[in-house]
């Protein structure tokens, strides 16, 4: 069963990020807060971990389209193709922020993406998230936890994402209440630029 963790977005404590880290390191599964959703979270390296949350969502891990949260740009590099200024300057602009951005990958990308012609990025303005990016030293692959109920698309109530998801994950961390608009995703990867989904954030970051 799940453990269920508290921890504040205005001063994460180190000991509870320290721990999640750690079942991260071990493959574990977390459901962690971000700027928008809930999200469902693993090791960008690790395949076991990978394979547990494609099963969950009930698609193969081949076909996935899950995005790497990273807790600022600086590794940007490790996973996408060099970008030019303009494109640089969009992202700068807009991250940290609710925006998913579709960016062409490069061959480092981890063997279970190598396949994949481009990469989602997200960099959430929420200082739980990056502290446990940083703490793990990679990106989380996530996704969000989509709720059955056609009114309320995503869960926001952490107590009940940890009844409903608590024989299925590790963590479920309680970060405070979320939201139900999802990330505004952004296909960078071609000219023009295309929102492909509106979600939460300006439209307007071009």
């Amino acid at each position: 069963m799940a453990e269920f963790i508290k921890i504040f977005e205005e001063n994460p404590n180190p000991k509870q990020v320290e721990k999640v880290g750690n079942v991260l390191r071990k493959g574990g599964l977390i459901i962690y807060p971000t700027d928008t959703v809930y999200g469902l979270g693993c090791d960008i390296s690790n395949s076991k971990a990978l394979e547990r949350i494609a099963r969950i969502k009930g698609i193969k891990l081949a076909k996935a389209n899950w995005s790497f949260v990273c807790a600022d740009l600086s590794n940007l590099s490790d996973y996408v193709r060099q970008l030019d200024s303009a494109t640089f300057k969009i992202l700068k602009r807009s991250l940290p922020g609710p925006y998913t951005f579709i960016l062409p990958g490069n061959n480092n990308l981890p063997k279970d993406f190598k396949k994949k012609k481009t990469v989602g990025i997200r960099v959430p303005d929420n200082e739980i998230v990056k502290a446990l990016v940083t703490e793990l030293g990679n990106p989380i692959v996530s996704t969000s936890i989509r709720d059955e109920d056609d009114i309320l698309e995503y869960t926001t109530d952490p107590e009940l994402i940890y009844e409903k998801w608590r024989n299925l994950v590790d963590v479920v961390i309680d970060g405070g209440y979320g939201g139900n608009i999802a990330s505004t995703v952004v296909d960078l990867s071609s000219e023009p630029p295309e929102i492909v989904r509106e979600g939460k954030g300006e439209l307007d970051i071009f």
